[in-house]
């Protein structure tokens, strides 16, 4: 199998933000938000039972899953929360160990949220934790998701802890600062571990290419 680093960190913390700049250097990218949508996609069986047991109105108007309106729901009530995790979880992991199993690149970054709460570093050769200050966490996730203070809160609690997250971390990329300015920090500290990577894939892995 491919080289595997688990990306990671808390909502709000940046993981798509890190994980767009190393696509661009080339490397290929398996996202579980991504796996995630395509499960309950129109159509699919999971979005079937998805609907059987929350109701119609869990759709929006194109048929498609209402993500936000569900996120309402699990997090603010752990029956809920437990019994999608449950239906979900199972086949989001079989399709990203899929994606890995079947990838020929010399490495890849796997972005996962719950990597360490899902228990999947297993599956990692390398862990690098996007790091950030619960308060900021609070407050981009807020403003992006244009969701209820409470509902972030909840998702926060049910995360591993900050100190947690960092005991698993090989590689860490700190992202306190507004994006205009940590951006270019980012970027520098990105291009070192694409080349570190690298190395270290060639080395484990005896591949001769990136992709």
């Amino acid at each position: 199998m491919t080289y595997v680093v688990g990306l990671t960190g808390g909502i709000g913390s940046g993981k798509t933000t890190v994980s767009d700049l190393f696509a661009e250097l080339g490397v290929e990218i398996i996202d579980a938000d991504i796996v995630a949508r395509q499960v309950v996609e129109k159509g699919t069986p999971l979005l079937a039972q998805i609907v059987e047991h929350f109701g119609e109105d869990i759709l929006n108007a194109e048929k498609e899953l209402d993500r936000a309106k569900l996120r309402q729901i699990v997090f603010n009530n752990e029956t809920e929360k437990n019994w999608l995790n449950n239906l979900l979880h199972p086949a989001i992991r079989a399709e990203m160990v899929k994606k890995l199993q079947e990838s020929t690149a010399c490495y890849v970054i796997w972005v996962v949220p719950l990597l360490i709460e899902n228990k999947l570093t297993e599956f990692c050769d390398r862990v690098l934790v996007i790091d950030v200050s619960p308060e900021i966490q609070l407050e981009r996730a807020t403003r992006r998701d244009k969701s209820k203070t409470e509902t972030i809160k909840n998702i926060m609690e049910a995360q591993v802890s900050r100190e947690e997250r960092l005991s698993y971390a090989d590689d860490v990329i700190e992202n306190n600062l507004p994006l205009e300015l940590g951006l270019p920090l980012i970027k520098e500290q990105v291009q070192a571990l694409y080349h570190k990577y690298l190395v270290l894939a060639k080395k484990e892995k005896e591949c001769q290419k990136l992709s």
